[in-house]
């Protein structure tokens, strides 16, 4: 059956690829990827699959087969904002400069070639079109929140709460790589982060005639950031933290001394008990920092992403799988980053593998990143998860030991309590 899968999909390959292009070209941000789903469902029409559920402003689900074993595909939609990639939104910059595109195309090509052959496999299949990975345009997701469309910033995290996942039994992901140090890395983890806005609040003056009866909130936000660069020396190695972020907001005019001031940034770390320890130092120096130039902070603290924790025996499966196109040596094990992402949500409740592929040029998130090999990309990864599936799905005992092995590591409560706090 595998083969007969794989020959459906090399047989597909120029619309698969050409499908990956027309996506790559269509780049939206998080719970606006409103052209997007129109262009997935033109194709799912072509292959006569149907949406059965839709989700959160821009997602939705399709499922093929019956009973269990229930495995999930994962494919996120949204963009993240690149300024001057040549394929961006002239709108807000948003550019697949991250391969989110990639995913979906690769994960419907598995799918249209797994429903060829659906009544020799046991269990479903649901391939989910998740909004929102990207942790950004966080003001206009705010306004959804307050609109009641949305309940969280993330995609995921909406789903989690709405328990969409709660009927898949293991969730295949994979994500995009411009390393040049192996093609496929397996059984990655991801750090956690949490996302910080600081308001400095000073007090307005004439920056040249009475500069002495203000309070300059900038200069308290550039203490505040030589306070965090002399934190770095106190971060253990094995906790592989970064905090990193941006001025959004410096003052409203060069003729006054600066009244607000706006800091933007992630905290990550692979430790979860520490990325906490870490998150309120560094309020404590936004505090001490304020008060020690005259003026005030306002903090505002919002849960992102918890650890990517993935399941080895599910990422056994897919390992086996990419040997039919490379060898052990140009397989990554366990690498450990700092990239995050809200599939280490789901991580917690279900056993999950991200795996990562290459076939890319240029910078991850960066305004030179293209797609260097698009058979690599999207037919081989394809192929990959199509066989993945296929295992799991004749052997169905492969699958229930997976899921029997799995240990749940937060109860629902426990996880809406995070994200509530």
């Amino acid at each position: 059956m595998k083969q007969t899968v794989k020959d459906y999909i090399e047989l597909n390959k120029e619309e698969t690829i050409a499908l990956g292009e027309r996506l790559f070209n269509c780049p939206e941000l998080g719970f606006k990827e409103f052209k997007t789903k129109e262009i997935i469902i033109d194709y799912l029409n072509k292959h006569h699959l149907k949406v059965d559920k839709e989700f959160f402003e821009t997602g939705f689900s399709v499922s093929i087969g019956q009973g269990k074993p229930h495995v999930g595909l994962i494919a996120e939609l949204d963009a993240v904002p690149t300024v001057g990639h040549p394929n961006a939104n002239k709108i807000d910059n948003a550019a697949h400069s991250c391969g989110h595109s990639t995913q979906i195309a690769i994960m419907l090509a598995a799918l249209d070639s797994l429903n060829q052959q659906i009544d020799k496999l046991k269990g479903t299949i649901t391939l989910f079109f998740t909004p929102a990975e990207e942790f950004t345009d966080v003001e206009y997701r705010k306004q959804l929140i307050a609109e009641g469309k949305i309940k969280y910033l993330s995609g995921k995290q909406n789903m989690l709460v709405d328990k969409l996942f709660d009927d898949c039994d293991l969730f295949i992901h994979l994500h995009s790589s411009s390393s040049n140090e192996y093609r496929f890395s397996v059984n990655s983890t991801l750090a956690g982060f949490i996302y910080k806005k600081i308001t400095f609040v000073g007090k307005g003056a004439h920056a040249a005639v009475c500069p002495d009866e203000g309070v300059n909130a900038l200069n308290m936000c550039s203490l505040f950031i030589n306070a965090i660069n002399m934190l770095k020396e106190t971060y253990k190695e094995e906790d592989m933290v970064r905090v990193h972020g941006i001025i959004v907001k410096g003052g409203d005019t060069v003729n006054s001394i600066p009244e607000e001031v706006i800091y933007e940034c992630y905290i990550r770390s692979i430790n979860p008990d520490y990325l906490l320890k870490l998150n309120e130092i560094i309020s404590n120096a936004a505090r001490s920092c304020s008060q020690a130039l005259g003026g005030t902070c306002i903090i505002e603290d919002i849960p992102g992403y918890l650890p990517f924790i993935p399941s080895k025996p599910l990422s056994e499966v897919i390992y086996k799988n990419m040997l039919d196109y490379t060898d052990d040596d140009n397989i990554k094990w366990n690498e450990k980053s700092v990239a995050a992402g809200d599939v280490g949500d789901m991580s917690i409740f279900k056993p999950v593998t991200q795996y990562g592929y290459t076939g890319f040029k240029g910078r991850m998130h960066g305004n030179n990143l293209q797609i260097a090999d698009p058979y690599e990309v999207y037919i081989v990864q394809a192929k990959i998860v199509a066989g993945s599936v296929i295992d799991l799905l004749t052997d169905n005992s492969l699958a229930d030991d997976i899921i029997s092995s799995f240990q749940v590591k937060m109860t629902y409560q426990q996880y809406l309590d995070y994200l509530n706090q």
